[in-house]
């Protein structure tokens, strides 16, 4: 029984820990484009969504890396 929530939190917590790094990532692209836009610079939408496939990507990784039991940290 304590095996079952030992597993059920690691995967609880890694699951959080993904949340935070897209959160971030995502935090990161929109202040790029603030600063971007205060400049007077426009970012194509295309490239917008290519980063946000790229933090999909990420995201999708990252959820396999955690269900297999494969370190994250040394790809990303």
């Amino acid at each position: 029984m304590l095996l079952v929530i030992a597993a059920l939190s690691g995967i609880l917590l890694g699951i959080i820990h993904i949340a935070i790094v897209v959160a971030v990532l995502l935090v990161i692209g929109y202040v790029i484009l603030w600063i971007a836009s205060w400049f007077g610079v426009s970012i194509p939408g295309k490239i917008q969504q290519l980063y946000g496939v790229i933090v999909a990507l990420i995201a999708l990784y990252m959820i396999v890396a955690l269900l297999l039991g494969l370190p994250s940290v040394a790809v990303l």
